[in-house]
């Protein structure tokens, strides 16, 4: 059914929705099967694998703050999206071509700059298509259809490495990403309010002027949210590709799919928890929502410790589903909280996921070098107590957020 923004120009939804869906389809082919893959197949140490994600991390939250103020700005944000789909599909091609160090680090780093896009542009997309009070339901939807696309690729990815090699399923990307672009495409421009793309408040003529970049360090709210998403990724980015690596160790053959099994396991509860945020986080408000989320992860690095056996393993990802679920789905809808009629929603994503990235490439390295050094269960409960400290800030610091004004 197609619906009407306020800019005046009929749109159909679905058009959004496959948006996520694709997209999720293109990131997701390579995220953890490219750590498997390496140590697996090409044989490389932890600690190599753990360079190579730092440094695609570190150069990718570099650029990633520059990138959402410039998606504030630039109004063919459609074309900011495709332009990093392209990306992405080069840089995967270069990888199944050559899995050697350089050219894998250089292709990784490259896929990082381009990754910084998809979260901020599709955020800024859906609020210049959805009123204010339609947001936390669209948003909520945004991270279902994400949710689902991350089953669809684990599944194909599964099937492909199982029947193909490891290797080939890099290929999936350029072939996600052409359907993507067509997706992203067919959202008419017109029907984008582009001063409300960046929650930036106001008579549509007359929209007043952004805040400067300063709003970024005078907002408590902001920094306070910032440093749990920092805490909370350095905890959880490393989680899967290590579970993923206990299993491919215990199962070569089958370590394609079973990585696969734990990402279908995590998604599957994470989508009926991104809907089920997304209709209540303005009547639960968001704090709430968030302290259970931020709960999971100490619990899920602890019981990781106790079995090695695939089916427990497998079974304590699901976990990661409601974690990542409520945290996917709130996160856009807090800094736009927090930021409302600022016109810097874009930029605040940015800064927002640059910690991020900070947490997560930290993440890799020094999750690699504590299990080359004192073993997995020490390295889950390492990443545990950055999870609880994540918890404590977060419960102690951070407002609520819903129905706040500017």
């Amino acid at each position: 059914m197609a619906v009407t923004s306020t800019a005046g120009k009929r749109f159909n939804p679905f058009s959004l929705d496959a948006v996520n869906f694709l997209s999720a389809d293109v990131r997701g082919a390579v995220g953890p099967y490219l750590n498997v893959f390496l140590v697996t197949q090409r044989h490389w140490s932890q600690s190599e694998v753990g360079l190579v994600t730092t440094l695609g991390g570190l150069l990718g939250l570099a650029v990633q703050t520059p990138i959402g103020a410039a998606i504030d700005e630039i109004r063919a944000k459609r074309g900011v999206v495709v332009l990093g789909l392209a990306v992405l599909a080069v840089t995967a091609a270069i990888i199944f071509a050559m899995p050697t160090f350089w050219p894998v680090a250089i292709a990784n780093s490259l896929m990082a700059i381009a990754g910084d896009v998809f979260g901020p542009a599709v955020a800024a997309l859906t609020l210049g298509l959805y009123a204010r009070n339609q947001l936390a339901r669209r948003m909520g939807r945004n991270s279902a259809f994400d949710h689902a696309g991350n089953v669809a690729i684990a599944l194909v990815a599964g099937a492909v490495g199982y029947a193909f090699s490891q290797r080939a399923v890099f290929l999936l990307v350029p072939v996600f990403a052409v359907l993507t672009m067509i997706a992203v495409l067919s959202i008419p421009a017109k029907a984008i309010d582009y001063n409300r793309a960046r929650d930036l408040n106001g008579d549509p003529e007359t929209p007043g002027s952004p805040a400067g970049y300063r709003v970024l360090l005078e907002s408590r709210p902001l920094i306070i949210f910032g440093l749990c998403v920092l805490l909370f990724h350095l905890a959880n980015a490393a989680m899967l590709p290590l579970v993923g690596q206990k299993l491919a160790a215990a199962y070569p053959k089958e370590a394609t799919a079973m990585m696969s099994a734990c990402i279908v396991a995590a998604q599957l509860v994470m989508l009926p928890i991104a809907l089920l945020v997304g209709r209540t986080a303005d009547a639960w408000g968001r704090k709430p929502l968030f302290l259970a989320g931020f709960a999971v992860l100490p619990i899920r690095a602890v019981l990781y410790t106790f079995s090695d056996n695939s089916f427990w393993l497998i079974g304590v990802q699901v976990l990661d589903g409601v974690g990542a679920g409520i945290f996917g789905a709130l996160t856009p809808l807090v800094i736009a909280d927090i930021m409302r009629g600022t016109g810097r929603y874009n930029l605040a994503q940015g800064a927002v996921a640059t910690v991020q990235g900070i947490g997560a490439s930290v993440s890799g390295l020094l999750a690699g070098v504590i299990v080359d050094h004192y073993g997995y269960s020490v390295t889950f409960l390492a990443l545990g107590a950055a999870a609880t400290v994540a918890l404590i800030v977060f419960a102690i610091g951070m407002p609520e957020t819903a129905n706040q004004e500017p």
